[in-house]
């Protein structure tokens, strides 16, 4: 079809919603948007619901959740250390974010940075014996509000049906 469409094409050819047009020829099917829109349920609800276990850790700890994911990596970690690029990695921050992170918590005596042994270029993160201390202590409270918030709703073995079912389809699955 060339030049602008007519009304009466507009109805056979294209859709409506929300006062947007598209081609229907173009538009996810019924069973697409359904598709689409129990992804968009899962995805924002499993992001809400992180958030507010963080925010538990968080006040119960004083760890930012950014800190505490950080703490998170580094304990289980080889040496319990690790390169700031690999951090960066997990936490899926920038260099810059990473290092505000690993500032912030090297002022809190949380973690300290060492110079790798075989390369001058590459930092490690470390964990301190406090930071140790208090990311075991967080890791408590995130197993017990996990457990009351999610485990118990939903049930042992729902719980275990739904972990196994995401993990079975993650691209890059590893520790936390």
């Amino acid at each position: 079809m060339t030049g602008p469409v007519q009304p009466d094409e507009a109805a056979a050819t294209y859709g409506v919603a929300e006062g947007l047009v598209y081609d229907v020829d173009l538009a996810p099917s019924h069973a697409e948007i359904a598709l689409l829109q129990q992804w968009h349920n899962l995805h924002s609800g499993v992001k809400r619901l992180n958030s507010n276990l963080l925010a538990d850790v968080q006040v119960e700890n004083d760890l930012a959740p950014s800190s505490f994911q950080a703490l998170m990596f580094l304990i289980t970690a080889p040496g319990q250390a690790a390169p700031m690029n690999q951090l960066a990695q997990a936490l899926d921050f920038s260099t810059a974010g990473t290092t505000k992170v690993v500032d912030r918590l090297a002022e809190a005596g949380l973690v300290e940075r060492r110079p790798s042994g075989s390369d001058r270029r590459v930092t490690y993160t470390a964990l301190t014996t406090a930071g140790a201390e208090r990311v075991l202590a967080a890791s408590r409270t995130l197993a017990r509000v996990l457990r009351t918030r999610v485990v118990e709703p939903l049930g042992e073995e729902l719980f275990g049906t739904v972990t196994d079912a995401v993990t079975s389809v993650d691209p890059a699955p590893g520790p936390c």
